[in-house]
């Protein structure tokens, strides 16, 4: 969930991205717990790749996960997962999804 764009223009306006084909949408913020983005993403499934280590924070929907070599693990509701820096991991939207992604 990592490609933050354009962070010089983060401290004036909100960076609005956007991932397959309009099928996930985040916008860029600073929170009380550093860099982080908000997003959205419609049921499906879908491959990530990051280059930060990230703490992803499921607020509506149900998210599955697979990284190499592990097998799947559904979040809900206010659960959180922590995905290691430079991999790249799988996520099937049973539903559609809202998260919290807070970047170190």
């Amino acid at each position: 969930m990592s490609e933050i764009k354009d962070t010089a223009a983060a401290d004036a306006e909100v960076v609005h991205n956007v991932y397959f084909d309009g099928k996930v949408k985040s916008l860029w913020l600073d929170t009380d717990k550093g860099r982080a983005t908000v997003g959205v993403m419609k049921k499906g499934a879908y491959q990530f790749s990051t280059s930060s280590i990230e703490t992803i924070v499921v607020i509506s929907g149900i998210m599955k996960t697979k990284f190499v070599g592990e097998d799947w693990v559904t979040h809900q509701l206010n659960e959180s997962f922590e995905v290691a820096a430079n991999v790249v991991f799988d996520v099937i939207g049973e539903t559609d999804i809202a998260y919290i992604c807070y970047y170190r």
